[in-house]
């Protein structure tokens, strides 16, 4: 019984290679072969690119995305203790109690630190607008 399960796993496996490899030989065969340089320009909502594609992001926007992670890590954490409080008791609800409180100090020294502070500042607009005109240059 167990091998003919594995026999239909192995004809799935195949049939589903075997439908891959045809639908990419039907493309290339039937795909398009000319080439022009509108066709090689990358799409832009209709409108023509300018510039160079390497500028420089500002380092917020890396520290916005690594706060997402570490809070969002936070909360599969926070939801998992959530599943089994009940059984966890006075000890889990110190842990998670101490989990939260380390967090939120990181936050409020981060907050402190001002690396949440990235709005519209004349400082950072000027330093963010040279960067561009060194890089296009």
């Amino acid at each position: 019984m167990i091998a003919t399960s594995f026999y239909h796993l192995a004809v799935y496996a195949l049939v589903t290679v075997a439908l891959i490899g045809v639908l990419l030989l039907a493309a290339w065969w039937l795909g398009a072969r000319r080439t022009s340089p509108a066709k090689q320009m990358p799409y832009e909502s209709g409108v023509a690119p300018s510039g160079s594609a390497r500028l420089a992001w500002p380092v917020p926007f890396y520290l916005v995305a690594i706060f997402f992670i570490v809070f969002d890590v936070e909360a599969a954490f926070i939801f998992a203790w959530a599943l089994v409080w009940d059984e966890l008791g006075l000890a889990g609800l110190v842990q998670i109690t101490v989990f939260i409180v380390i967090l939120f100090a990181g936050l409020v020294w981060l907050w402190l630190k001002g690396g949440l502070d990235w709005g519209p500042s004349r400082e950072k607009n000027a330093d963010f607008s040279q960067s561009l005109r060194k890089s296009s240059e």
